[in-house]
């Protein structure tokens, strides 16, 4: 998600289970499937919102925070990054992806990154009806929902009209085509958790009667489009990352797909669109989705599209993402991790708060120096760098 400070949970099991009956080898090798982009390992930072960019620009602090980790991570996802439209963002202090001074800031991250071997794709974010009226960086700005109506079912915002939405899929790409200038690796679109892209994908958001609203394939038009547009900019072998969820915000057992039939609609215009990575956000990796079926949502996504998948879902940590222990894992071993990964359930493993805690997580994992782990904590965030 791109909400971290909202967390109020913490990791509470010893850190020293992680290897316990788990040989993570197989992830330490490196993933070379993707076109355009070659990693020297499976691990992926997940993007974590920071609020640490005064003016909506990264500065030296957030390039050494960025530089912290690239060493030992195969994959670099940045926090949310605002898109240039009027109404994507809701702060001053959320680095914003368009400008000379941003853009700048920003190609110093990339530096910095490569220096250190690392690879690194930046979130393309529209924060859409979870914006709230009057706030920074343009106080003026309208809320633009798909609908005018919020997560929680009551109005919110202007439903987005044709300019809008044109404006929107135009914000997106030339962000795109600004971070393969920058030097970027590739880029990820934020389609979860609630926000404007999957606003749109959730028919409790989207009740438009248009081209896009109704039909799954209607509801997943607007990504789609987005992703077909950035693949013309970019061209073929530029990565072009999607993330998705179930879940939105405030709303744990929310879900834009009941069975694997539904799931596929809404991935295959995606797939169509050309988009070349599905980035999968559950609070609980090991979860299995749909009745009948062991197969995690990664795991089906995987099945189902056939393109690299990452995984995502407390990988590291106790307690899920905003939820509290008792749903978390009884160890935090990595042996169902490994044993998904056997069976294909995806190809890389992205890493959030454990990694925001230890910088060189997956090096001191893979030497077996568990005990220089700092684990992640809820009263520790403020000051994690």
């Amino acid at each position: 998600m791109s909400d971290l400070h909202d967390e109020t949970t913490a990791d509470a099991n010893p850190i020293t289970t992680l290897l316990d009956g788990a040989d993570i080898g197989p992830l330490l090798e490196p993933f070379t499937a993707i076109p355009g982009l070659a990693l020297s390992n499976r691990f992926v930072m997940a993007p974590m919102t920071r609020k640490f960019s005064p003016g909506n620009t990264p500065g030296d602090d957030v390039v050494e925070y960025y530089a912290r980790r690239a060493a030992s991570l195969g994959l670099i996802v940045t926090e949310g990054t605002y898109v240039d439209e009027y109404s994507s963002g809701a702060s001053s202090r959320v680095p914003a992806f368009y400008g000379d001074e941003p853009l700048a800031g920003w190609r110093k991250v990339v530096d910095a990154v490569h220096a250190e071997g690392g690879r690194i794709i930046p979130q393309l974010w529209h924060l859409g009806g979870t914006r709230i009226a009057g706030a920074a960086p343009n106080a003026d700005a309208p809320v633009v929902s798909p609908s005018g109506v919020g997560l929680n079912g009551q109005p919110v915002g202007d439903p987005a009209d044709a300019a809008t939405i044109d404006g929107i899929v135009d914000a997106f790409v030339r962000a795109a085509a600004d971070a393969k200038a920058v030097g970027f690796d590739g880029v990820e679109l934020h389609g979860a958790h609630g926000y404007l892209l999957d606003q749109f994908t959730w028919e409790k958001t989207n009740r438009r009667t248009d081209t896009y609203g109704g039909s799954i394939a209607n509801r997943m038009r607007l990504s789609a489009e987005i992703v077909a547009a950035i693949r013309d900019r970019v061209g073929a072998d530029y990565p072009v990352v999607y993330r998705f969820s179930q879940w939105k915000g405030g709303h744990y057992d929310a879900r834009i797909a009941d069975t694997a039939t539904e799931l596929e609609q809404h991935l295959a215009p995606l797939v169509d669109a050309g988009v070349s990575v599905l980035h999968v956000s559950t609070r609980r990796y090991w979860l299995p989705e749909f009745d009948g079926s062991e197969r995690t949502l990664a795991g089906w996504t995987k099945h189902l599209t056939g393109l690299p998948v990452i995984a995502l879902g407390s990988v590291g940590v106790s307690a899920p993402f905003l939820g509290q222990a008792s749903e978390g894992q009884a160890s935090l071993s990595l042996a169902p991790l490994l044993d998904l990964y056997h069976r294909g359930e995806f190809d890389l493993v992205g890493l959030g708060r454990a990694v925001l805690a230890e910088p060189h997580w997956v090096r001191k994992v893979a030497a077996g120096e568990l005990d220089t782990i700092r684990p992640y904590t809820k009263e520790l965030e403020s000051q994690l760098r």
